[in-house]
């Protein structure tokens, strides 16, 4: 057994809280190791005045964590899920996917009032193109403004810069002790979460035996299937931060269940499907799902956010 595990995690609270929640169960699994953890500032916690979507999407809060891993600085890496690229760097894998806080996403509101209840005109605080468009799509009259920072900066961004709402996911505020700003939680019939979101990724390096081995009771078997599916539909749409694109898999008896979605960024059309197959060919369901939205409209939308063909993911 290695002597010191090093977890590398970004800097904020949440982060932070995720890590120690890593560290917390390795030191009560596997006694007489040593867990530290190692803070790494990325791209994305650097740029906070510009929406992801401007400056490359997905990736902006795992690439200097994924280099650190890689070049040994520190064993294991721990991120939020919906933070993962569709691709994965040559020689890291996904050792472990605990198991799934609340995927919903929640609103916080000035005055108590929930979505269908904000006046005509209201400003909500959102820089997810997913939640916006989704908002958009359900509230053409709502003003999205753009929100950007860690957990505690957008709740008082809510005061401070005239919002009437701002929407989050419920994960981070139940992890921070933060449930009881909560006006609403959104049902996923309203709002489809981000891919992944709720649950937390533990990456590692492919050929390290040892941290596979420590990391592996972590594991929880449906939030890995439910995760696989999602990640399986964001892959084949080659999807990041530009388009507005959902999912959520729930695991069923020995089936899974899978509602993905494709948006314009205005909210203007919507595509929204489910699907569902059995376990052990989940994967495949999420691949089946991403084409079914593609011939339903959703290759124009990519095509017009991407400025090229989507031809190829036909093959």
């Amino acid at each position: 057994m290695k002597q010191v595990i090093r977890i590398g995690t970004r800097g904020s609270a949440l982060a932070v809280w995720q890590a120690e929640w890593v560290r917390t169960q390795l030191l009560a699994l596997h006694s007489g190791c040593e867990v530290e953890l190692v803070k790494i500032k990325t791209t994305g916690d650097k740029i906070l005045d510009v929406p992801l979507a401007q400056v490359g999407g997905k990736g902006l809060f795992v690439k200097e964590i994924e280099a650190a891993l890689l070049d040994e600085r520190v064993d294991i890496a721990v991120h939020s899920m919906k933070d993962m690229p569709a691709e994965i760097p040559p020689g890291l894998c996904i050792g472990a996917v605990p198991k799934r806080e609340n995927p919903l996403d929640v609103l916080i509101s000035k005055n108590g009032k929930v979505f269908s209840e904000l006046p005509n005109g209201a400003r909500l605080g959102s820089s997810s193109l997913r939640r916006c468009a989704q908002a958009r799509h359900m509230r053409p009259d709502i003003n999205v403004c753009g929100l950007r920072g860690n957990l505690d900066t957008r709740l008082r961004k809510l005061e401070t810069e005239d919002l009437d709402a701002i929407i989050l996911a419920a994960a981070g505020i139940t992890r921070l002790g933060l449930s009881d700003h909560i006006t609403e939680y959104i049902p996923d019939s309203m709002m489809l979460p981000a891919i992944g979101q709720g649950a937390l990724s533990i990456e590692i390096r492919q050929d390290d035996e040892i941290i596979r081995r420590l990391t592996a009771p972590l594991d929880h078997r449906e939030t890995r299937v439910a995760v696989e599916t999602e990640r399986a539909f964001l892959t084949r749409l080659e999807g990041g931060c530009q388009v507005p694109i959902a999912g959520q898999a729930k695991v069923v008896g020995d089936q899974v269940e899978f509602t993905g979605l494709i948006s314009e960024v205005d909210g203007s059309v919507l595509l929204r499907e489910t699907i569902a197959g059995p376990l052990g060919k989940h994967e495949k369901l999420g691949k089946q799902l991403a084409d079914r939205l593609l011939d339903m409209g959703g290759r124009e939308i990519l095509e017009s956010v991407y400025g090229k063909s989507m031809q190829d993911l036909k093959e």
